[in-house]
C-alpha cells in the first residue's frame, strides 16, 4: 500500500465509523438516525411511522420530541420534504407513541425469553446485588416505598443501573407473560442497550417528568 492509500485510509476511517446522521425535517439538526423517529409515505399518500426503520421508502426524520412532530404536522412539513402531496393522519403523534411503545415491550420481552431479564423483588435484588443488571424498570405504578428500596440497593456498590419509570405494572407484566410486575432486571449485552434507546426515544416523545424516565446516574 502506498503512502498516498494509507493516508485515504487513515483520513476515511473516522467517517466510516461514525453513526449514520440524518436532519430533522423541523428543527434542522442533524442527529444520529438512532435517536431520531422515521417516517414514510404510505401507499395511500399517508404519512405512517416507522419506528423499527424498515419499511420501504424516503425516509422523513424527526427529532423525536412531541412539539416537533406536533409542529411537523401542523406545518405539513412532511409534504415538503417528500416535495410530494402527503396526508397527515390527526393522532400521528399517539400513533408513534403506541407503535414505540409497544417496541420497547416487545424487546423486554425478547430479553426475558432469552434469559436476559428477571422480574419480581427477590430475583431483581439478587442480580443488582451481584451486580447483572445494566437496566432497571420500575412500574410507574408501583409503591413509591418499594421503588426507593429497590434503588437504594442498586446504588449501595456503585452507580448501579440505568432506571426507567415509564411503564405500568400490567404493561411489565404483560410483556413478560406474567402477572402484574413492579420491577424488571435486564442483563448487560445488546438487548439492554436497544429497550434504553427506545426508551429514550419513547420518554422525549411523552415529554416525560423527571424521574420518569431514564435515570443514569
Amino acid at each position: 500500500m502506498t503512502v498516498t492509500q494509507t493516508a485515504a485510509k487513515r483520513d476515511r476511517a473516522p467517517r466510516e465509523s461514525a453513526q449514520p446522521e440524518r436532519r430533522c425535517i423541523a428543527s434542522g439538526a442533524l442527529r444520529p438516525k438512532e435517536e431520531l423517529l422515521r417516517f414514510v409515505a404510505g401507499p395511500d399518500g399517508v404519512v405512517v411511522p416507522d419506528i423499527g426503520g424498515r419499511l420501504p421508502g424516503r425516509g422523513l426524520w424527526l427529532s423525536p420530541e412531541r412539539d416537533l412532530v406536533q409542529m411537523a404536522c401542523a406545518k405539513n412539513l412532511f409534504a415538503k420534504a417528500a416535495r410530494a402531496p402527503l396526508r397527515t393522519p390527526d393522532d400521528l403523534v399517539g400513533q408513534t407513541e403506541r407503535l414505540l411503545t409497544r417496541r420497547c415491550l416487545d424487546l423486554l420481552g425478547l430479553a426475558k425469553r432469552t434469559g436476559e431479564a428477571v422480574a419480581g423483588y427477590e430475583k431483581v435484588s439478587f442480580w443488582l446485588g451481584a451486580g447483572k443488571a445494566r437496566l432497571l424498570l420500575q412500574a410507574a405504578d408501583a409503591a413509591e416505598g418499594g421503588r426507593k428500596k429497590i434503588r437504594g440497593a442498586a446504588r449501595r456498590n456503585g452507580p448501579g443501573p440505568a432506571v426507567v419509570g415509564l411503564f405500568t405494572m400490567a404493561e411489565l407484566g404483560q410483556a413478560l407473560g406474567r402477572g402484574p410486575s413492579a420491577h424488571v432486571a435486564v442483563a448487560p449485552g445488546g438487548l439492554a442497550a436497544r429497550i434504553m434507546r427506545e426508551t429514550a426515544r419513547l420518554t422525549a416523545l411523552r415529554q416525560t417528568p423527571p424521574g420518569a424516565g431514564i435515570d443514569r446516574e
